[in-house]
């Protein structure tokens, strides 16, 4: 079992899509405001910098959501990962011909993805927002984004078969 980049590179695209709609209809006023940013200031910086690391780290997040989301990576580490797939025992060939595409559901990729949103996400988030002296509605907004961002995520490469 290899990583799909296809479904990674969709799934990254949710950042910027669900940001878009996160930090500007929605939330935007409240944003700019627990952070002090006013509108000439997000008119500063390279935009193209800005969208384009963003979409790289979201690669980065889109490829370990796969790992997170789908189990028969843990199978795969078993056997000792890809490059001794071939050499593993018979019983991982017939796990993976009867289990190889358990729970590879948008459905059940949503669900990894709410949690790790919700077990990770949130509490690095929280952290940070304690320490630099952020209101709990600074950590919710951003919380929240990076819940519903990572509940995509993990619909999207769980699902794409």
């Amino acid at each position: 079992m290899e990583i799909n980049f296809y479904p990674v590179f969709v799934a990254a695209l949710t950042t910027l899509l669900v940001g878009f709609i996160w930090y500007g209809p929605l939330f935007g006023k409240a944003w700019m405001k627990e952070t002090g940013l006013t509108e000439e200031d997000l008119k500063k910086g390279s935009m193209v910098k800005i969208f384009g690391l963003t979409y790289i780290f979201s690669v980065m997040i889109a490829m370990i959501m796969q790992i997170l989301t789908i189990h028969q990576f843990g199978a795969l580490g078993m056997v000792g990962g890809p490059e001794l797939e071939a050499a593993a025992q018979p019983s991982y060939a017939a796990f993976m011909a009867d289990y190889g595409t358990a729970f590879r559901t948008f459905k059940h990729g949503a669900l990894h993805g709410f949690m790790s949103g919700l077990f990770l996400a949130f509490p690095l988030i929280a952290i940070n927002g304690l320490f630099e002296r952020r209101s709990w509605k600074y950590i919710f907004i951003h919380s929240g984004y990076w819940i519903v961002v990572m509940t995509i995520m993990g619909a999207i490469v769980c699902g794409w078969v």
